[in-house]
């Protein structure tokens, strides 16, 4: 069973993920029984016939915007991001948006080029399950979530900035 860290733990993953061969079509593309997680476009194109399922996840592209599910967070118990190259950040702003403006709540995972390097910045935006790349330790990989010990800036998972968290005492002037 492939292994994901989730809420900052190395656990087995037993969710399949559905990609979409060249030669298949979001509106015809077989579905495997069980925990699944399906792309946007074939959630778009069978949600009649996926509204009944009880474990289901979708994914999202990168260039896929997270309000086309404002209606229908409710129905996944775990939403992906797809992270195409460690380069484009535009999963960053889905999974921000889909936490502070959508309010979903669900398991939220980054998958795709997942890096150690991006692990601590992608639970500062609501992220709280990875799919780090094949290639990579995943045991590593987790050292990722704690290689800053403090935050500056204001995010999901802090809202005030480092300047209102700490009480500095007035300097005066003899």
């Amino acid at each position: 069973m492939p292994e994901i860290i989730k809420n900052k733990t190395v656990v087995g993953d037993d969710w399949q993920l559905l990609r979409l061969a060249e030669d298949q079509t979001p509106d015809s593309v077989p579905l495997p029984a069980g925990k699944v997680v399906v792309p946007l476009k074939v959630w778009e194109a069978q949600r009649a016939a996926l509204q009944g399922r009880a474990e289901l996840g979708v994914w999202f592209a990168s260039d896929e915007r997270p309000e086309a599910l404002k209606d229908d967070l409710a129905h996944f118990k775990l939403i992906a991001v797809d992270f195409p190259k460690f380069a484009d950040g535009r999963g960053y702003s889905i999974a921000y948006n889909l936490r502070a403006r959508l309010g979903y709540t669900g398991e939220l995972r980054a998958i795709g080029d997942v890096l150690r390097d991006q692990l601590f910045y992608m639970q500062r935006v609501g992220f709280d399950a990875f799919a780090v790349r094949a290639d990579k330790n995943i045991h590593d990989a987790l050292k990722g979530l704690t290689d800053f010990s403090e935050k500056y800036q204001t995010s999901w998972d802090e809202k005030n900035p480092l300047f209102r968290r700490v009480k500095r005492s007035a300097v005066t002037a003899d």
